[in-house]
């Protein structure tokens, strides 16, 4: 199975990695990237500077022949979704590499999760792993750390606070051939303005 699948074109085989994020506003992407620049500036990790301010709702593998599908798919689903406030409050972190911001209210982000189960379902019908669907939204500050500058970040950020909220209009579809590769944006979608959802 795997030997034929190397032997299909790189266009119809090859995987590319797609992330479907939220991007705060002016405001608060400045009030994050301060944040970020004070993180290199204390420790020296240029990761902290490389990756821009957002959330992750989902990354998935898919092949690019199945993007104009995805893109429709998605459209749609979120389309029907209702905007909504994100409120970040403080620091947390992953064990053993990762620093972020909280992100207080989660429930629209699992709303709008459940929401791509279809396109989830699409995908992993066309033989691509499933989807990667947020379960705890957060705004990453600095990641694939040492365990070491974990441990003593952690114990400097732990007490810091951090709040700022923003209003979340829509969705970036972004993508990239691998992990280390710059992120390009593909599209972007609208969510629902609230006063479309009396009529829904």
């Amino acid at each position: 199975m795997h030997s034929q699948h190397k032997t299909l074109p790189t266009d119809h085989g090859f995987l590319f990695e797609y992330l479907l994020v939220a991007t705060p506003g002016e405001d608060v992407y400045k009030q994050v990237m301060e944040e970020k620049y004070s993180f290199y500036d204390t420790y020296r990790e240029r990761v902290s500077i490389k990756t821009k301010p957002h959330i992750t709702i989902a990354n998935f593998l898919a092949k690019e022949a199945m993007e104009e599908t995805i893109i429709r798919w998605m459209n749609r689903s979120i389309a029907t979704q209702p905007r909504f406030s994100v409120l970040l409050n403080n620091f947390g972190g992953f064990p053993p590499h990762t620093i972020y911001i909280r992100v207080q209210n989660a429930q629209p982000f699992k709303k709008l999760a459940d929401a791509l189960q279809s396109v989830n379902h699409f995908i992993t019908s066309n033989n691509c792993p499933p989807m990667h669907l947020v379960t705890k939204p957060h705004l990453t500050v600095a990641r694939r750390l040492s365990p070491e500058i974990f441990a003593k970040a952690m114990l400097d950020y732990s007490p810091k606070t951090f709040e700022a909220s923003f209003e979340l209009n829509e969705l970036v579809l972004l993508r990239r051939q691998h992990q280390f590769d710059n992120c390009k944006q593909i599209t972007s979608f609208h969510l629902a303005p609230a006063e479309n959802l009396l009529f829904n």
